[in-house]
């Protein structure tokens, strides 16, 4: 078991310090080859922190265990929501830019209710996960187009954000980070894989749980780190949309190549659809009202969205003891706390439509 933890902690270093040099490296690549310094943060860097997701996942369908790659998608979009905005409204109040309400969060919506419905049948077939991959294509693409329209001011924040040694400003420097980041990510994958399967079998809980829990967190640590440090430099659009394009790429991308890799798809379990799938798309949902209301994050919204957290993470660990509690708690959530949170949001919109006219 020592061996099984030792190998967990190297994966999961060995994991963000693989992504940290993949978006290093491939951020100075692209600009160096005239590619938009906005296309690159809203794609290389925002995508590139979801690096991690994608190698355990695409390499948990590999393995045969297809819920520890669903459950690491899902429970890393919950994570990034709750835990890693409320982390960061709590240092400061998060400034939302009116791109990222009008766009970037009704695309989050959109492809977390695709994700459900693909997945009511029990299964994300082979074409699902294809188009899954294609839209995550041609929302790139999307993002490139729409770049060229971007005003000066824009492109120049964006570029502030990249990084401005010398070190690496040659070409060659640049292929040698991506090609070494990305070993260090397909070896950190296989690592903490094969421990989290270990800890599954050991403890007799569920690859399912265990993707949703210290996989999902393990792999946020690009997001949770990128997002609070934008937050103590006061960089907090940033924050949140480091947030919502990584969500994006986690359901398009990541659960699109694992479905590809894994040649049949993935079978999605019955705990995932009853519940799990709902309170990502629930908690996707949240974002939009708290935001419009008030174009930010408050301090003590992002007060409640850990303490949403806390209670899911609490839940979960009762599921997997299957605690004689679980039907209660169950009974709460579903029928008092997620209603009592959209009359509040409901009520929070109607106060704000009324204090504008």
């Amino acid at each position: 078991m020592l061996q099984q933890v030792l190998m967990f902690v190297l994966g999961l270093v060995v994991l963000v310090a693989g992504a940290e040099l993949l978006v290093r490296g491939a951020s100075r690549l692209a600009v160096s080859f005239g590619v938009s310094p906005l296309v690159v943060g809203l794609t290389v860097v925002a995508f590139g922190t979801s690096a991690p997701e994608m190698a355990v996942s695409v390499g948990s369908a590999l393995a045969g265990s297809p819920d520890l790659a669903i459950g690491n998608v899902v429970g890393s979009n919950i994570a990034n929501i709750l835990l890693i905005l409320g982390i960061s409204a709590l240092i400061t109040p998060l400034l939302v830019d009116e791109q990222i309400i009008r766009q970037e969060i009704p695309i989050m919506i959109g492809v977390s209710a695709l994700l459900v419905v693909m997945a009511l049948d029990g299964r994300l077939s082979l074409l699902e996960s294809a188009i899954l991959f294609g839209l995550v294509l041609a929302y790139t693409v999307f993002l490139v187009v729409q770049s060229r329209r971007a005003s000066k001011g824009v492109q120049d924040e964006f570029e502030t954000e990249l990084p401005t040694s010398t070190w690496d400003r040659h070409w060659s420097v640049q292929l040698a980070l991506i090609a070494v980041g990305l070993a260090m990510l397909v070896v950190g994958a296989d690592w903490l894989v094969d421990a989290a399967v270990a800890f599954a079998r050991a403890f007799g809980v569920s690859d399912l749980v265990i993707g949703l829990t210290i996989v999902a967190v393990g792999t946020s640590m690009p997001e949770i780190a990128t997002s609070i440090v934008a937050a103590l430099r006061g960089q907090r659009d940033i924050a949140v949309g480091n947030v919502v394009g990584s969500n994006v790429f986690n359901i398009l991308a990541v659960l699109g190549a694992a479905g590809i890799a894994s040649g049949a798809g993935l079978p999605v379990s019955e705990a995932a659809r009853n519940f799990d799938l709902w309170v990502m798309l629930a908690v996707a949902f949240a974002c939009l009202p708290i935001m419009i209301t008030g174009r930010e994050i408050a301090r003590w919204e992002g007060g409640i969205f850990l303490g949403y957290y806390a209670a899911y993470t609490a839940w979960l660990a009762l599921q997997a003891q299957q605690h004689a509690s679980l039907p209660a708690v169950s009974s709460v959530m579903l029928g008092y706390v997620m209603p009592l949170t959209v009359i509040t949001l409901v009520v929070s919109i109607v106060r704000h439509n009324g204090s504008r006219r």
